[in-house]
């Protein structure tokens, strides 16, 4: 008999059965999520979005290989893969998606409405339709948001930040669901402020040729590139060719001053993508996106990199710097 153990001892102990006590080992249940993203990017921004969000699940308890697994999906900066991408991880029946911008988080919003969907980094989730309300996002989707931001203050940074800047180029992304807003909201910024502005569509990384053929031909005396995750990946080449122009670049975040932009300035996305593990975490266990409300960063920084003013020839108003959060000397 199997789990059992006979034992024939001497006269008048007779026959004795011990059974064994093994209990079967517990293994911890494997939970599954899904991450659809722009753009996987260098190790130093993955370990910024991704490697954040990582730490945070691992403060709580949750660790790849013991009990999570990640399914990353990349559109590598075309945002037409993003349908497709979307339905490949709900079949692969994951437990979660983590969804990283507008187009990434309505990509994943159109392929369930079962799945959980954490959205990190979306704007204005409710006039696109992602959530019924901050407050109470109903369905399926939940997460953090960008906050409410004035498109033009990156344009308002380049008047501030460059003497006599006249004329400013911005390149902007067409196939970003934000579009339309950042458009008017930079042409309202620059009839305010009394600046030229030079829009420039740039959704590929290889139109970036054409746009600063078109930036030296108007003579910009700044270029202004937004939050965008084209932009974002392609910073350190962006900043290269605005360093090559002799050309004030203001960047999204401060990654991009790091990288050698006059002014870096945004929301502190690592937080973002830590505060994410939170939402995963509660909903692993069984909290419902739709009673979670979304959560807006109120924390900014601005950047200013000396370094690269002094090799532009260019002197920082001093009620610039007195603003920043931060000088790279």
């Amino acid at each position: 008999m199997i789990g059992r153990r006979r034992f024939i001892g001497g006269v008048g102990f007779g026959l004795i059965a011990v059974p064994l006590m093994i209990p079967a080992q517990q293994l911890p249940k494997v939970h599954r999520i899904g991450c659809l993203l722009g753009f996987l990017g260098t190790s130093d921004m993955q370990a910024a979005t991704i490697g954040a969000m990582v730490d945070g699940l691992r403060d709580l308890g949750w660790v790849e290989g013991r009990n999570l697994k990640i399914e990353y999906q990349s559109a590598e900066n075309r945002p037409e893969l993003y349908d497709q991408l979307a339905r490949e991880l709900v079949a692969l029946n994951v437990d979660l998606i983590v969804a990283a911008s507008v187009n990434a988080v309505t990509a994943a919003k159109n392929a369930t409405d079962s799945t959980p969907i954490v959205m990190v980094s979306a704007a204005d989730p409710v006039k696109f339709g992602l959530v019924a309300s901050l407050a109470r996002p109903g369905g399926n989707v939940t997460g953090v948001s960008i906050p409410p931001i004035d498109w033009g203050k990156w344009l308002e940074l380049a008047g501030a930040s460059v003497p006599g800047a006249l004329r400013v180029a911005v390149i902007a992304n067409p196939s970003n669901r934000v579009y339309a807003d950042y458009v008017a909201q930079n042409e309202a910024a620059a009839k305010r402020l009394g600046l030229r502005l030079q829009m420039l569509p740039v959704a590929r990384a290889e139109q970036l040729d054409e746009a600063f053929v078109a930036i030296k031909r108007e003579k910009a005396d700044a270029l202004v590139v937004g939050p965008d995750a084209l932009y974002i990946s392609r910073m350190q080449e962006i900043s290269d060719r605005a360093s090559t122009s002799r050309l004030p670049l203001i960047g999204p975040y401060r990654r991009a001053a790091e990288l050698g932009a006059l002014i870096g300035y945004g929301y502190d996305f690592r937080s973002n993508w830590r505060r994410a593990a939170a939402y995963i975490d509660r909903i692993l266990k069984g909290a419902k996106p739709g009673d979670l409300p979304v959560e807006q960063p109120n924390t900014f920084e601005l950047v200013v990199n000396l370094k690269s003013a002094k090799a532009l020839g260019i002197t920082i108003p001093q009620s610039v710097l007195l603003r920043a959060d931060e000088v790279i000397q």
